[in-house]
């Protein structure tokens, strides 16, 4: 089993791209007891069940399965929508920056 480990940011990116949050699907372990038990928390990672690792009562990390996190992390490579738009054949067109202006009609206050 490989184990990859992600970080408070990730997590947070992850919980917005899945719209899920809080402990609803995130299992919370203290740093001793993830140590003792690092099998099952792996084990528990690899079948698609994230795992929150706290330290001193706060967040520290997310383990992950593998595939979920080169899934994320091929997201993150992926830019943005201005990067990609950039790169469009489209992007050498000129626009008119008028817009069409509408009359306005008179409104009692």
């Amino acid at each position: 089993m490989t184990k990859l480990v992600m970080s408070k940011r990730d997590l947070t990116d992850y919980l917005d791209e899945t719209g899920q949050a809080g402990s609803t699907w995130l299992h919370g372990w203290k740093l001793g007891e993830a140590k003792a038990k690092f099998s099952r928390v792996v084990r528990l990672a690899a079948s698609g069940q994230p795992q929150r690792v706290t330290v001193r009562g706060k967040d520290a990390v997310v383990i992950v399965a593998a595939d979920e996190f080169e899934r994320l992390r091929a997201r993150a490579r992926s830019g943005s929508l201005h990067e990609l738009l950039s790169q469009s054949p489209l992007n050498r067109l000129e626009l008119d920056d008028e817009g069409v202006r509408s009359p306005v009609r008179e409104v009692e206050l």
